[in-house]
């Protein structure tokens, strides 16, 4: 037998949410299910504390840990032109990577089993998978279980046509006075130098009067040293017209975006979830509410006694319509700074958060395509649909879908 039912290697967004929910899992089972948490010990391997910002209808199940939400969003074009707009019907939210860790740890003691482990091989077999790893103190151990979720970063990129990165650097800032409302946020503003291919922004998550998260990002081939970002924060910190500010902490990451197929079953007892099984959507870099749909089909799963393949939480055209986009930004055809200037001026702000969270109607899709640059769009989809035809590529696939 195996020494548990359900493995889950890693401790970020995607681990933790599988976590908290076996508890409900197990609330619906007539039988309970053996799982444990494997985490590397603190070091290279341990994501950094980090902020997840998504947006969702109304209430969530993590309303209770949020850091901020905001129901007023800024969208500030290339132009300088700012578009403010009440989000409806969604609310923008931020949480901190360390409440949650903490939180879920605390709450899922009684149906998790908690492991500091450095996992280094997973072995597939026909009744149960066999994960080898280290201890801290460096002595080998191996543990079992009839499925193995595996939320680490793949050891190396997938096969993809176009890759680019969005990579970021944020300062958590305090000013002397009052600088900022609470209750609003600029979630892009397009008046930062633009590199060649792709776009630069920046934007503001207010916390308080006086504390904010400002945060610089590219859409590009290539990340930026540090020094570099942290230039690039100072003059949008100048150009936002923050005036002094005092750095309190720092956050920096790279976040894949790309048209990679993205299997998330690897064995007939192993898959991949969260970032590393496709839940981070091409177009955005956003990856915290497919997380939630992902880890919520596989607790399902589990719950009803079924294989628990994890769904790409992403439809197809969805990702067809990033590839595209990524595409377009990569080669040059589209200003991306132009391409979300019109994006935003042109359509109901709740329209696009919808359409960005997969959760908008064809019809819209359609309406909201004509308000981007209609000629090199219509030339890089013939394009994509001729490599496609021909076998020479495609957007994310693999696993289960979302309907």
């Amino acid at each position: 037998m195996a020494d548990y039912d359900v493995a889950i290697i890693g401790g970020g967004a995607a681990g933790l949410t599988l976590a908290h929910l076996m508890g409900r899992v197990n609330e619906r089972r007539g039988v309970p299910l053996d799982a444990v948490l494997v985490e590397a010990p603190p070091g290279p391997h341990t994501p950094p504390p980090r902020t997840w910002c998504f947006w969702e209808r109304g209430g969530g199940p993590w309303d209770a840990l949020l850091a901020a939400r905001w129901e007023n969003l800024s969208v500030v074009g290339a132009d300088g032109t700012e578009r403010t707009s009440r989000a409806d019907p969604y609310v923008y939210k931020m949480l901190r990577s360390t409440d949650v860790a903490e939180h879920v740890r605390a709450r899922s003691g009684g149906h998790v089993d908690q492991r500091t482990l450095f996992v280094t091989g997973l072995a597939d077999g026909p009744d149960h998978a066999t994960v080898s790893a280290t201890a801290p103190d460096g002595s080998p151990r191996t543990l079992t279980a009839r499925w193995v979720f595996d939320s680490r970063p793949p050891p190396r990129p997938l096969p993809a046509r176009t890759r680019l990165l969005q990579h970021f650097r944020g300062w958590f800032v305090r000013t002397p006075g009052d600088a900022f409302d609470p209750a609003a946020a600029v979630l892009m503003d397009l008046r930062t130098p633009q590199p060649r291919h792709g776009v630069s922004f920046g934007y503001v998550l207010p916390l308080t009067r006086r504390t904010a998260l400002v945060e610089y990002t590219e859409f590009g081939r290539t990340a930026l040293s540090t020094p570099a970002y942290e230039s690039a924060l100072a003059d949008y910190c100048a150009l936002a017209g923050l005036g002094e500010v005092e750095v309190t902490a720092a956050e920096q990451g790279v976040i894949p975006m790309t048209d990679a197929r993205t299997p998330t079953r690897v064995g007939r007892r192993l898959f991949r979830l969260g970032a590393a099984g496709g839940a981070t959507r091409p177009a955005t870099g956003y990856t915290f509410s497919g997380v939630g749909r992902q880890a919520r089909a596989v607790a399902a799963a589990l719950a009803d006694g079924r294989v628990p393949v994890p769904p790409v939480p992403h439809r197809r055209r969805h990702l067809a319509i990033d590839a595209v986009m990524l595409r377009a930004l990569d080669t040059g055809r589209v200003q991306g700074a132009e391409f979300f200037t019109g994006l935003f001026a042109r359509n109901r702000l709740g329209d696009v958060l919808a359409f960005l969270d997969g959760d908008s109607p064809l019809h819209r899709e359609l309406a909201m395509g004509l308000t981007t640059p209609v000629g090199a769009m219509s030339l890089t989809t013939a394009e994509h649909l001729w490599h496609r035809l021909a076998g020479r590529g495609g957007p994310a696939g693999g696993g289960g879908r979302v309907p």
